[in-house]
């Protein structure tokens, strides 16, 4: 994204709004497994939430690479956050740690981001497309190595907390990429209304540091407040 005073309003309240959807995920999540409230967060209304919350950021961060310059530094820094995540999920949760989730998906998608910026927005739809069928063939298999999961393919045993692979979701990323030049030719904001100063805006402008911080807060109010039982 660009300066503060260049910024794309509507951006910094989408992605505000993907943080409130992921944030109320994680707590129905946490509930169940947890304390053992009986929530279902596999399928259903509470599914849909958590998954429209990904593919927002997803599609946000492709459309915000095309106005950022420093992208290779930002794209090293969220993976420095993932790795980060993967050693700490191993220490708890060493089954199922995160291998390939979320941030190690986006900083990725950012490092690529170079070699598709230069490409036509509705080859960048084909192409988006293209890559959200392979994932869906993808995920119908299995394979014998366990190498092959930053791609969408996995071997029966594969088990992580957090999964987002390249394919299918770096279509999505694409979309954005696409949608950036469709929307913003001219790198100027859609909407006259100011929205930079509401609360759901001020969150999308701290979406990284909310992302990181938000799951401990929780587990933290909830261990709490069950504690005052």
């Amino acid at each position: 994204m660009t300066g503060a005073k260049n910024r794309i309003n509507e951006l910094d309240f989408l992605r505000g709004l993907a943080i409130i959807l992921m944030i109320y995920f994680h707590l129905i999540y946490d509930l169940r497994e947890f304390y053992d409230y009986p929530f279902v967060y596999s399928e259903g209304i509470n599914y849909y939430v958590g998954k429209c919350s990904a593919l927002l950021f997803i599609t946000l961060t492709g459309i915000s690479c095309s106005f950022s310059r420093s992208n290779i530094k930002r794209g090293l820094r969220i993976l420095l956050y993932a790795f980060l995540i993967t050693f700490v999920t191993y220490w708890l949760f060493p089954e199922s740690y995160i291998n390939f989730g979320i941030l190690h998906f986006l900083g990725v998608s950012i490092l690529l981001h170079m070699y598709f910026k230069k490409i036509q927005p509705l080859a960048l739809f084909l192409l988006g497309t293209l890559t959200i069928i392979v994932g869906i063939i993808f995920a119908k298999i299995q394979v014998t190595t366990g190498f092959l999961f930053p791609l969408g393919l996995l071997t029966s045993v594969y088990s992580s907390l957090d999964y987002y692979p390249l394919f299918p979701y770096f279509g999505f990323f694409l979309y954005g990429i696409a949608f950036k030049k469709v929307l913003y030719p001219y790198n100027q904001s859609l909407i006259a209304y100011p929205l930079k100063n509401n609360f759901i805006s001020k969150l999308g402008r701290h979406s990284l540091f909310i992302y990181l911080v938000h799951q401990p807060l929780l587990l933290g109010i909830l261990y709490i407040l069950h504690s005052l039982k």
